[in-house]
């Protein structure tokens, strides 16, 4: 019989959440590409008796698998070649100051520095300020073979061999992952229209699907827009995808409506948008059935409306690109975007701050093991380049996650290293530990680390030779970083565990008044504008959601913070849910709402958002809300309410 925990022996929280694996399908082509990219350069080192530069290879493909994320074929290109490009300059900078001693100190705090300013414009920058990292502190930490051009020219070797990999299928499958990415999006739609119009009340599942969608529809416009900013409109497949997109947009809009109208969907509804995402998946221009039942009600009416307009552009073979409006607009060509992001990695004060932090724990790293002797130092300041990367995730759960994976990737190794016969037995072991990193990876942070320390530690022994003798001093090495991240990255910035959590709250409720009056106003915007305003709108709630779930996983006093703060995450989530509702019942019959009625309300929104900025902890606040209980805006006026009278003061 099953026992419980006596209290005191019960798991924390934010412990159980740091802990816990992440449902995720297995990138199985990913697996494939890691499995051959980091074999082969050691097996072709091995067979002209150069394994350190196999080696060396292997590791420049360890930077590329991890940088193997994007789906897309065109979104392959920069998101694995600009980091290799930064891990060339990386090695080149480490190995001209390797053995100078204080030089090569505040050159390797430098690049930090730089490494921490550049990760704050994206995704892609950031992966790249990662690599220049890692990779100046290894050519600081480690003697390179032959010509200062040989390293980097091995390492971002190895790291293009991912990319060409990537891209072998892309002649047979031109379209077929940004195809995919909207027909699941299609599906992510479906799956709200069940959970909204079932009628079943449980909004959890409603809220956790709305959140599946706004994450699915930032992903497709991303490839898709970006992609435009290359083809400026004159790719037909990629101008038909983005009208797909667009076209599902109302039936988007429309789920709200049906979910407060208290009128449960038929189940041939979101079967219907299903049917749509097979359509899109596989490229189908012919005719479609839907089968669809006679609408009843305005809201009703409203997602048939969207729903057959949706089936008219899917099924449609030709689109007039001149007819097509990017949602959230066609990104700007790239040298505007590149001297936007110079311009606000320079002047803004997130990324100097963080840029500093991370120099700051570099630069202890480099002076502590300069003054104490460690082994094959580097790892110290590798270890603190992977776990303080905020967006990546929190720094503490990632230093505690470091040491759990660290530990758990060495009792692998040990087997490896104790077992193994070292030279040609190496490949088959590399081919089949390679794999678990991209399998692994979306899991957690710990997992991955449990997947990579046991491959690093063998491409580590076929540079020096130590065998086990590496164990023990990477455990020490791994702890002495997760250390220095937590005191130095963590503690002492008292914004990472002291975060005022409502500052981005408070700015998507007042984005919610602007759209509101936007949607209903005496200066109301047109339906483009509108619809790019409520985008922008739930693609920063669906960061902010993002942002306190991390949270949840620091302990106490932040997580008990977030998790206090987080239904009124959900509160504002469903106040832009009732805005859109009201604005379809008004397209499809609805009187509108007064201009008292927006301005009441709007002002209340806005008196919210100054309450959320100025809280350190929730508070009542007082609610004022009337209006005409048939108005379009009751729900809303309910939704606002609640949010203002969601928690006392503790």
């Amino acid at each position: 019989m099953s026992r419980e925990f006596p209290i005191g022996l019960t798991p924390p929280d934010w412990l159980v959440r740091n802990l816990r694996a992440q449902k995720a399908p297995v990138n199985w082509p990913a697996v494939v590409r890691a499995a051959i990219a980091m074999a082969l350069p050691l097996a072709i080192g091995l067979a002209v008796d150069r394994p350190f530069y196999g080696a060396l290879a292997s590791m420049g493909a360890l930077n590329g698998v991890i940088s193997d994320t994007a789906a897309a074929y065109r979104v392959r290109i920069p998101t694995i070649a600009i980091p290799q490009l930064f891990g060339a300059v990386g090695i080149t900078l480490g190995a001209a100051v390797h053995g100078h001693g204080w030089v090569a100190v505040a050159a390797v705090t430098g690049v930090a520095l730089v490494s921490g300013m550049i990760s704050t414009i994206g995704a892609v920058a950031s992966a790249a300020g990662l690599v220049l990292l890692l990779t100046s502190v290894i050519g600081a930490g480690l003697p390179m073979p032959g010509a200062w051009w040989l390293a980097p020219l091995l390492m971002s070797g190895g790291g293009l061999l991912v990319l060409l990999l990537a891209l072998l299928a892309w002649p047979l499958r031109s379209g077929v992952p940004e195809r995919a990415a909207v027909a699941d999006t299609y599906r992510r739609v479906a799956d709200l229209l069940a959970a909204g119009g079932s009628g079943s009340g449980d909004t959890l599942a409603y809220d956790d699907t709305r959140h599946a969608v706004t994450q699915s529809l930032n992903q497709s416009y991303d490839i898709i827009l970006a992609h435009r900013a290359h083809h400026h409109g004159r790719s037909p497949e990629l101008t038909r995808l983005l009208a797909q997109l667009n076209a599902i947009t109302p039936v988007v809009e429309a789920a709200p409506a049906a979910r407060l109208s208290g009128h449960p969907l038929p189940p041939e509804v979101p079967e219907a948008v299903r049917h749509l995402a097979a359509a899109v998946e596989t490229g189908y221009t012919g005719p479609i059935g839907l089968r669809l039942p006679t609408p009843t009600t305005e809201t009703a009416r409203a997602v048939d409306h969207a729903l057959r307009h949706a089936a008219e552009v899917v099924t449609s073979p030709d689109v007039d690109p001149r007819g097509i409006d990017d949602r959230l607009g066609r990104p700007a060509a790239l040298s505007i975007r590149a001297a936007r992001a110079l311009r606000n990695v320079t002047l803004s004060a997130a990324s100097w701050r963080y840029g500093l932090r991370l120099a700051l724990c570099i630069g202890l790293a480099q002076v502590l093991v300069s003054i104490i002797p460690v082994p094959r130092s580097y790892w110290v300041a590798l270890t603190i380049t992977f776990v303080l990367k905020p967006d990546f995730g929190s720094v503490f759960s990632r230093a505690l996650l470091r040491a759990l994976g660290t530990v758990a990737g060495l009792v692998i190794a040990a087997a490896v290293l104790s077992e193994v016969p070292r030279g040609w037995w190496d490949v088959p072991v590399l081919f089949l530990l390679a794999p678990l990193i991209p399998a692994l990876t979306p899991r957690g942070y710990g997992y991955q680390t449990a997947a990579i320390t046991p491959v690093i530690l063998l491409l580590s022994d076929v540079l020096n030779r130590q065998g086990t003798a590496l164990l023990l001093p990477r455990l020490v090495d791994s702890l002495m970083g997760c250390a220095i991240a937590l005191v130095a990255g963590y503690l002492l910035w008292p914004e990472s565990w002291h975060t005022r959590v409502g500052d981005r709250l408070a700015d998507a409720v007042e984005d919610t008044a602007r759209y509101l009056e936007g949607a209903f106003g005496p200066n109301a915007v047109d339906p483009p504008a509108r619809a790019r305003m409520r985008r922008r709108l739930y693609r920063n709630l669906s960061a902010i959601r993002t942002e306190f779930q991390r949270a949840l996983t620091e302990p106490p006093p932040t997580g008990r913070r977030a998790a206090a703060w987080w239904p009124l995450v959900v509160a504002v989530e469903r106040i832009v849910d009732a805005t859109t509702a009201a604005r379809v019942r008004v397209k499809h019959g609805s009187a509108p709402p007064s201009a008292a009625e927006v301005t009441q309300v709007a002002l209340q929104l806005r008196e919210l958002a100054q309450g959320v900025r100025e809280a350190e902890t929730l508070y009542e606040v007082r609610t004022d809300l009337t209006g005409p209980a048939g108005s379009v805006l009751e729900p809303l006026r309910q939704e606002v309410a609640a949010a203002r009278a969601i928690a006392s003061p503790h």
